[in-house]
């Protein structure tokens, strides 16, 4: 359905004249604070506090790879510490994911109902309750406790941190924007990884808290979404906390216009947001349990064929490395945008929540099977995953739609095939 079909009969006037902002309100942010250039239209300015949010809420993403990295670097300490058995560590590796899957159920509800800026605030809340549990554990339950709260904290972080990017953002400059979490749950695994060498893994623990923090207190200065206000009615707090995104002097009109279009229709898409959630949630499970091929492959060949045994390590890590690259430059990142583009905002609690429960459900199986596979033989498990990879492909190139350049309220009318007809 065009958008002049959409509009038609609906909106008999912008709710802004050119120029001007309502900023009454709590929409978390001073209009006064945006820098965009007069007559600029909406989607093609890029305003400071645009970037500064977007930095705010990929602390977020930078907690989610410190965690999910942690464990490799502090396993020789804790167990020697604490003097741990393997069986009681794979269970503190893994028990993140379980706290994880737990909090993606209820990630889409809590996301509606505190908003995205307060969500991420509460999901830190529990992942420095986490890390200070670990850093002063004296014993297996209270690490488990602690890795089981930092596993809620990212397992919020990991639905709501790509909504929020994707709601703020302008059309033209979501998809770079969105790429910024893949990069900062890069950056937490490498750092945690580099700085784990370094110190103790109850101080590595205590640093972890510091990204947490920073994010928690500068969220107060950072503008709720507004697709989350115009859900639940607050247009007033919407208007002016666009107009403080897009800048002071930019014309947000129309661009409200669209948000009020796709408030409208959210009963319609309905149907079209059920349907979505069930092939969307099997491209998460594909990007959550099988990586990218081309990595797998390589060390399943230096596993299983031994072949030029003199380079055997150079290929190891070669693979390790090129899936790596390829996993944060595609399915590392992308379904978590597209995950954010697709739902209609009256979908994103059930969908969005469906699809990080697979996500984390696909890992910890992933996580809790490995060492088991790799008993079984090294060299299937590698394959196993490179094949899955290579059916991720086909799927994405036979299934799943190309989002770029359109509105979140085009991607999810044309998601309904009722109301684009």
């Amino acid at each position: 359905m065009d958008r002049e079909n959409l509009e038609g009969g609906q909106i008999a006037s912008p709710l802004l004249v050119h120029g001007r902002a309502d900023n009454k309100g709590d929409g978390g942010c001073n209009g006064s604070l945006g820098n965009g250039v007069d007559g600029m239209k909406s989607d093609t300015s890029s305003t400071t506090v645009l970037v500064l949010s977007t930095c705010v809420a990929c602390c977020g993403s930078y907690v989610f790879g410190a965690a999910v990295g942690y464990s490799s670097p502090a396993q020789s300490g804790i167990v020697d510490d604490l003097g741990l058995s393997v069986a009681q560590y794979s269970i503190f590796g893994s028990i993140l994911s379980i706290g994880a899957l737990l909090a993606g159920v209820m990630s889409g509800k809590i996301a509606d109902l505190l908003g995205r800026r307060c969500t991420m605030g509460f999901s830190e809340i529990f992942s420095i309750i986490g890390w200070l549990a670990i850093a002063f554990s004296q014993g297996a339950w209270c690490l488990y406790l602690g890795r089981l709260s930092l596993g809620y904290g990212i397992g919020l972080l990991s639905y709501v941190v790509p909504v929020y990017i994707a709601e703020i953002t302008p059309r033209n400059l979501r998809g770079g924007f969105t790429t910024v979490n893949q990069l900062m749950i890069s950056c937490g695994l490498s750092m945690t990884y580099l700085i784990g060498t370094f110190v103790s893994w109850r101080a590595l623990s205590l640093i972890g808290t510091i990204p947490c923090v920073l994010q928690l207190l500068s969220l107060f200065f950072t503008p709720e979404s507004p697709r989350w206000l115009a859900m639940v009615g607050r247009w007033s707090d919407c208007e002016a906390a666009l107009q403080c995104l897009r800048g002071k002097n930019a014309n947000i009109s129309e661009e409200v216009a669209e948000i009020r279009v796709g408030v409208g229709l959210m009963v319609l898409q309905q149907i079209g947001g059920v349907n979505a959630i069930g092939y969307y949630a099997s491209a998460i499970f594909e990007s959550a349990g099988f990586p990218s091929s081309i990595g797998t492959i390589a060390i399943a060949v230096v596993q299983g064929f031994q072949v030029w045994t003199e380079l055997t390590p150079i290929m190891a890590v070669v693979g390790a490395v090129a899936f790596r690259g390829m996993f944060a430059l595609g399915m590392g990142g992308i379904p978590w945008v597209m995950m954010s583009e697709i739902f209609p905002i009256n979908m994103k609690m059930l969908g969005g929540s469906l699809v990080t429960a697979v996500n984390w459900f696909g890992t910890w199986i992933i996580s809790y099977a490995f060492n088991f596979l790799m008993d079984w033989s090294s060299v299937g498990t590698f394959f196993m995953f490179a094949i899955g990879g290579g059916l991720t492909v086909v799927f994405v190139a036979k299934v799943v739609p190309e989002t770029k350049g359109r509105t979140l309220e085009e991607i999810q009318a044309t998601m309904n095939p009722i109301i684009a007809t």
